[in-house]
């Protein structure tokens, strides 16, 4: 049976064991963290030597930067669409007028931080233990290491050989076991479902119903209009994109967790036509500074937020919060609750009352799950335009080189097929 079906079959039974057995929904979240500890304790042992192997496998460092500056600038273009989409929807519909935010309890953010501190974000990316780093899963350090480690060995040329042997050695041993964790993730998606719908229940479903609305309409919008105009735009087979992450999608989805897929998606998008070095150096980066459906969330909380208060909501007002959620946004890497945090940092900075976000953590749940699926979604285009925009400028150099050998190289990747 398909990996997608089963977890649909999951989802079910989850809700179902949540709802009529409540005390029994609640066990059952451990089967949910051991699948999430599987994949954990295998996402920085791969993620890193296949970062390391594509940055030292690039022609050189110029082109290292020039990857990574197109994938920075990608990621702050399209985040502050999004952000003006989410304000903009979230303003024309109204949301939060009338909600009970003033009975909301504030007990439910006692422990979590009330802003995110740049300082920290820094030395986070700079770790002083790169062992210790690894043992906190701070995929933001290793990163950050692994460009260090893959620049050098670019540097010493054939030295380095050994090294990438036990690097790729290491590579195709990780994949593997992460093969054997993703048979056990309708077993987590079930544990999950279960602990939700038992946990939180629907309560404040009725209240919320507008701004859940509000969230799944600007999230398919930016699924079904924006990721096709991007994809357009660079000659990229969207539905076919699509159809090779749907099942990774799905699981990141039930999951509500991003990095469960993180190394199985890489593969995909290698198979799907991607070079190993772009997606390998992309997509993790993506993780940390390219959080589509979560900043779309943000911006549709902030406005909800206003409007339940009665703050201001013109359009300079609009505007400030979608200038403070863009500089923020990006210091999410590495930051727990991350979605929560930086929407209790920006109520702050325009003068939202925290409490009123305790209202939103009743459907947390609901939300986090598409905007997470959105997230894998937006990171696998962002590999697919930055490959694409390296493939086309070496195709222009080849075509200007006599021999032509570069560009006919490179042709093939462009129309290659996805592997089934």
């Amino acid at each position: 049976m398909p990996i997608g079906v089963q977890s649909v079959i999951a989802v079910g039974l989850g809700a179902l064991i949540g709802t009529l057995a409540p005390s029994a929904g609640e066990q059952m979240k451990i089967l949910g963290e051991v699948f999430l500890n599987l994949v954990q304790v295998v996402v920085l042992p791969l993620v890193f030597p296949l970062i390391v192997l594509g940055i030292a496998r690039m022609e050189s460092v110029k082109k290292v930067g020039r990857i990574a500056g197109k994938a920075i600038l990608y990621f702050e273009i399209v985040t502050t669409v999004i952000l003006l989409i989410a304000v903009g929807l979230a303003k024309f519909t109204g949301i939060g007028k009338g909600a009970p935010v003033h009975g909301a309890d504030a007990k439910d953010l006692d422990g979590m931080s009330q802003g995110i501190d740049f300082h920290e974000l820094v030395l986070h990316a700079v770790p002083k233990n790169i062992f210790a780093a690894f043992g906190e899963g701070n995929l933001l350090g290793a990163i950050v290491f692994a460009l260090l480690v893959g620049v050098a060995m670019a540097a010493i040329g054939e030295k380095s050989e050994p090294f990438a042997s036990v690097l790729e050695s290491v590579a195709a041993v990780m994949f593997k076991v992460v093969g054997y964790v993703i048979r056990v993730a309708p077993l987590g998606v079930l544990g999950f479902i279960s602990y939700d719908v038992a946990y939180y229940g629907f309560g404040n479903l009725r209240s919320l119903l507008g701004f859940i609305a509000v969230v799944y309409a600007g999230l398919a919008i930016v699924v079904g209009v924006l990721f096709p105009l991007i994809a357009a735009l660079y000659r990229i087979r969207y539905v076919e994109l699509m159809k090779s992450i749907a099942g990774l999608a799905g699981i990141a989805f039930v999951t509500r967790s991003s990095e469960s897929v993180l190394a199985p998606l890489m593969g995909k998008l290698e198979a799907f036509g991607l070079s190993r070095s772009t997606t390998s150096f992309v997509v993790p980066l993506g993780y940390s500074f390219n959080t589509d459906g979560s900043v779309l969330y943000q911006a549709a909380a902030l406005v909800f937020l206003a409007n339940a208060y009665g703050a201001d909501t013109s359009l300079p007002a609009l505007l400030l919060m979608v200038g403070v959620l863009v500089i923020l946004s990006k210091g999410m890497a590495g930051v727990a609750s991350a979605s929560i945090v930086v929407l209790i940092a920006a109520g702050n900075s325009v003068g939202l009352p925290a409490e009123g976000i305790a209202l939103l953590l009743g459907v947390d749940f609901i939300v986090d799950m598409a905007r997470t699926g959105v997230n894998v979604i937006g990171n696998s285009l962002a590999a697919a335009v930055v490959d694409s925009s390296e493939k086309r400028r070496e195709t222009k150099r080849g075509g200007r080189d006599t021999s032509g050998s570069p560009a006919e190289a490179d042709a093939p990747a462009l129309t290659k097929e996805p592997a089934q």
